[in-house]
């Protein structure tokens, strides 16, 4: 369930050790993995698979932007050949089909590239059976989360959590229909930018990700 008070995080990082302790009833469990949402997902999944004694990998989501307003989504792809559009926002705009399938050629060959950056010759974890949170820093539209569910739903875990630090009341409603649950720590209405509530949200960076993701998997 969500909390509604007013608060700054002074970074990602200290979010996830929040959010850690929120998640403490997972801690230890062998059939627990966190999948973090690049890239600014990743520093605060890399405090809760820490806090939960949890292995952490990496999930990645690209969203749908609006030509030349990025920012607003018009939906979101994941790996599988899963998308999930705005049909409301994509009939208001009346964006072309061939708008809408350049734009999902462009940001699925952005999805490949992180790809094989972030994980290279890794395998992609073993989520069937398993209990997964999926971890971003903040949720304004839901739509990367919402296509995230989506395409791990696929394969089968035993449950699908969502954490959150920060996020619309109104996604953390509606995305728990989608996931057996949604941990948020912040849900503010209005919500505006999810960048307000962390004194530090610099933007973080491919290397960055892989020092995370190295650093979980060292002994």
């Amino acid at each position: 369930m969500a909390i509604r008070i007013k608060q700054r995080f002074r970074d990602r990082a200290e979010a996830g050790r929040l959010l850690g302790e929120r998640l403490r009833r997972f801690a230890g469990r062998p059939d627990v993995v966190v999948l973090a949402l690049p890239r600014g997902g990743v520093p605060v999944g890399a405090e809760v698979a820490r806090s939960l004694q949890a292995p952490l990998d990496v999930f990645v989501v690209r969203k749908l932007g609006v030509p030349g307003h990025e920012e607003l989504a018009l939906g979101a792809i994941a790996p599988g050949g899963v998308r999930v559009l705005n049909r409301e926002l994509i009939d208001a705009l009346d964006l072309s089909p061939e708008w809408l399938e350049a734009i999902d050629a462009r940001e699925r060959r952005e999805l490949e590239r992180r790809e094989r950056s972030y994980r290279g010759t890794l395998p992609p974890p073993r989520l069937g059976g398993r209990t997964v949170i999926i971890v971003d820093d903040g949720l304004a539209t839901g739509s990367t989360m919402t296509a995230a569910i989506e395409a791990i739903r696929s394969s089968e875990p035993a449950a699908v959590i969502v954490a959150v630090p920060v996020a619309d009341p109104d996604v953390c409603e509606a995305l728990g229909a989608a996931a057996d649950e949604v941990v948020c720590l912040l849900a503010p209405h209005p919500l505006g930018a999810v960048g307000f509530y962390y004194a530090d949200f610099s933007q973080t960076t491919d290397a960055e990700v892989r020092e995370l993701l190295a650093s979980a998997h060292r002994p």
